[in-house]
């Protein structure tokens, strides 16, 4: 009997047909006319209408019903595909989400998506849509049985045969060869198979559709009837199923005789398990049992650092035989679950056009979705915690960056404008930008709204990238009114913190009169990275080794020579350094010959001077306490080979630090 929750089950096999619903439809407005789309959101609607029932969500079921119906008569020809009816159905299916996730809802609510779905349909069909002909009819054999445990699953049987009968022309009857003698029967186990003949104008797809929930559980032949075969006779062969089923449960066994060669259906048929089979092999794993995973090889690989160095002091050969090979399988294993953990940005990605769809309606503007590098893959923690920030910086690009299509047109852009986003890896980061071509920043209102705030002193000098980072200070806005989309100051900062606790780093460029981009760097997962032990006094610290360019040695007398101004000359560049030793006040004199590492993010570097660069450190990363989570100079904490701890540097803290220390030294001198 299977573990699984069948409701559970049918609950994200819902989600996962809502959202190729959702797609569909989005991809419709764009193109009314593609058949293909039609057809794929009318199997999808009647699927989830299927299955709801079969699980026991008439609510669902009956709802959908109503959407089928409309996309029945635009599959049809019947009505036009229009924008109206569209959003109809989009506004409907947020309440079929609803429904299947089993939350509460407004009654009047639905009763009031279903007329404005019955007047779209009203209306579109006065549209003057040509009418389709309808394809020719098939003849389908179809056998099928279901798993064992499919009763105590919830799988019921009728629900799908009258499914079938909604297809088209149904004759059905049962295979009862398979049900034991009364004393052996388990009452809770399915024995029955059932041989269904079937007469549609719909494609076999529509036929695998109605067994989707149990597709991989289940054995299921859809072969075409024979041409020559008379259709009139076709029924008198099903009912013949039940008497020939007593008849040989009563036979003797016949002898074996040689086996012929398979038959053209029965080879396609045998195909068709095949590729049941290769899809099973596909698992679906809960989430938390991944992160559970994860914190298991996150142990072995602080175990395997703790061998490493009993090995390195010892003599035993084979110790450090045995070492090295362990040190190999944990690296192995944590590759191997960094992989599995990773998800492609499309399935980010994807869940915005539904939102640029809403943000046209409510703004009024016309808005152009395009994404880049969608292939390019980042953890599925990250990828969730950058839901939030990202649905933040589209709408602003909507409300405030892009103009309305009559101011676009006197600026002699194109009417509709257009937000993009792009994905692309930079080593052990994800660079995500959005990008808009719409006005750009306004220096000057945003210079004035700082100085209003108090964030700027009237006439001060300050660099455009300075000037821009006011966006994203607490409570700061630009636009000159609140609306339902922005203007209350509380969006950009809340972005900002939320790509700072993902070891990210935000920057904002904008050209006025083209557009403004916002680029995020992203690492590539938040469990185990790769960092750079370093010792500063008796203390260890970790430095993020995506962040560091390079290493060079200072010596007393630059040392000496740099006191006050803190900078270090690399390639006729100046780049500010920061003395950790005296940020950490440890009160411990330095070593005669300390070492600056030159870390970066995006165009910025800054140099860390330690006592001693110890290594490279396979870092699992531990969350700090909450005593210790106003430590702007800390992401966390990881625990080393001999059982000690050593904290985690915040590389872009340290950065901005370096570059203030830069810009205020600049203008002292």
């Amino acid at each position: 009997m299977s573990d699984s929750d069948p409701i559970e089950t049918f609950r994200q096999e819902a989600q996962e047909l809502l959202e190729q619903i959702e797609q569909g439809l989005l991809d419709l407005r764009e193109r009314p006319d593609d058949r293909d789309l039609i057809d794929a959101v009318f199997r999808g609607l009647h699927t989830l209408k299927g299955s709801g029932a079969m699980f026991g969500f008439d609510a669902l079921a009956q709802f959908t019903h109503h959407c089928e119906g409309a996309f029945d008569r635009v599959r049809k020809g019947e009505v036009a595909a229009t924008h109206d009816l569209v959003a109809a159905v989009l506004g409907a299916q947020d309440h079929m989400r609803a429904l299947a996730e089993g939350r509460e809802i407004d009654l009047e609510a639905g009763k009031a998506l279903l007329a404005a779905l019955h007047a779209a349909v009203d209306a579109a069909a006065g549209d003057g849509a040509p009418q389709v002909l309808e394809a020719p009819a098939t003849t389908w054999r179809i056998r099928f049985s279901l798993p064992a445990d499919a009763l105590t699953n919830g799988v019921r049987p009728l629900p799908l045969l009258d499914e079938l009968r909604e297809l088209g022309d149904c004759q059905v009857a049962a295979d009862e060869r398979q049900i034991p003698l009364l004393a052996d029967l388990d009452p809770t186990a399915c024995c029955l198979a059932w041989e269904v003949i079937l007469t549609t104008v719909h494609p076999k797809s529509a036929i695998e559709d109605v067994f989707i929930f149990v597709i991989d559980e289940m054995t299921l032949e859809i072969s075409p009837v024979e041409p020559e075969a008379e259709i009139d006779d076709l029924p008198v062969q099903v009912e013949a199923v039940a008497a020939a089923a007593t008849q040989i449960a009563a036979e003797p066994p016949a002898p074996q005789s040689p086996v012929p060669p398979p038959s053209p259906e029965a080879s396609a048929a045998q195909s068709q398990a095949d590729a049941r089979t290769r899809s099973s092999e596909t698992v679906r794993v809960p989430a938390e049992r991944l992160d559970e995973l994860m914190d298991r090889v996150g142990e072995l690989v602080i175990a395997q650092s703790r061998l490493k160095q009993v090995a390195a002091s010892s003599t035993e050969i084979a110790l450090r035989s045995v070492a090295e090979e362990i040190e190999r399988l944990a690296g192995e294993l944590r590759d191997t679950m960094m992989v599995v953990r990773m998800v492609p940005v499309i399935q980010l990605f994807g869940r915005f056009r539904r939102l640029i769809h809403d943000l046209a309606r409510d703004t009024g503007k016309s808005i152009e979705m395009a994404t880049l590098g969608e292939a390019t893959e980042l953890d599925k923690t990250v990828i969730e915690r950058l839901a939030d920030p990202l649905v933040h910086l589209i709408r602003n690009a909507a409300d405030h960056g892009l103009e309305t299509p009559a101011e676009r047109l006197a600026a002699g852009k194109t009417p509709a404008g257009k937000i993009t986003l792009a994905a692309v890896q930079a080593g052990a980061e994800v660079i995500i930008t959005i990008t808009d071509d719409g006005r750009g920043v306004d220096r000057e209102r945003v210079r004035a709204k700082a100085e209003e705030a108090g964030l700027l002193a009237p006439g001060a000098a300050i660099s455009d990238d300075e000037l821009l980072q006011f966006i994203f200070a607490p409570g700061f806005s630009t636009a000159k009114t609140v609306t339902n989309l922005s203007g209350r100051g509380v969006g950009m900062d809340v972005v900002k913190r939320a790509i700072e606790a993902l070891r990210g780093s935000i920057r904002l460029t904008s050209t006025p009169g083209h557009g403004s981009q916002i680029a995020l760097r992203i690492p590539l997962t938040l469990a185990i990275i790769d960092g750079l032990l370093v010792r500063v006094g008796t203390a260890r610290y970790v430095i993020p080794l995506p962040a560091v360019e390079e290493c060079v040695e200072l010596s007393v007398e630059q040392d000496l020579r740099s006191t006050g101004r803190c900078f270090l000359t690399l390639r006729d560049q100046l780049v500010p350094f920061i003395r950790l030793r005296e940020l950490f006040a440890n009160g411990l004199a330095p070593d005669p010959h300390q070492k600056v590492v030159v870390v970066a993010t995006g165009e910025e570097r800054v140099g860390l001077v330690v006592d001693q660069i110890l290594g490279d450190h396979q870092t699992v990363i531990k969350a700090l306490s909450g005593f210790h989570t106003d430590v702007a100079t800390f992401t966390g904490a990881t625990i080393l080979g001999d059982g000690g701890v050593a904290l985690i540097l915040d590389i872009a803290h340290l950065v901005a630090a370096g570059q203030r220390q830069d810009a205020q030294l600049r203008v002292a001198s």
